[in-house]
């Protein structure tokens, strides 16, 4: 374990002086973040409306920012930087695996209940 903390984000892109600095760098980067999940969630623009693998193109953008702020929040505010690199994986690919099998779970679901809406009763065989 390292004995001063890295004051560094976006991976070295914005260095700060102090950790004070550094956790007002990383709510602000967060803010900003959040504001344009705010943004894209109040307009809704047109052109994110196309579906990819069965989700609206703004569905995973949320998702991305989501990782995004999760990614950050967990790294900075919860100083998973400076632990061991075992602990590092296991928390992060627990995550990772928990979000592809939602994201799963949503996509499955999501079609099943759309095929009700549109045809009334649906069965499937498995």
């Amino acid at each position: 374990m390292a004995d001063a903390h890295k004051l560094e984000i976006l991976r070295g892109l914005i260095k700060f002086k102090s950790n004070t600095q550094k956790i007002w760098g990383v709510l602000i980067l967060l803010s900003i973040v959040t504001a344009i999940e705010v943004v894209l969630g109040i307009y809704k623009p047109e052109a994110l409306e196309g579906k990819v693998i069965g989700m609206k193109i703004l569905n995973w953008i949320f998702i991305i920012l989501t990782i995004v702020k999760a990614y950050y929040i967990t790294w900075d505010f919860m100083h998973m930087r400076d632990e061991t690199k075992g602990l590092r994986r296991a928390v992060v690919w627990t995550g990772v695996f928990l979000i592809c099998y939602l994201i799963f779970i949503l996509l499955q679901e999501g079609g099943y209940i759309q095929g009700v809406y549109e045809n009334g009763f649906v069965k499937r065989d498995f």
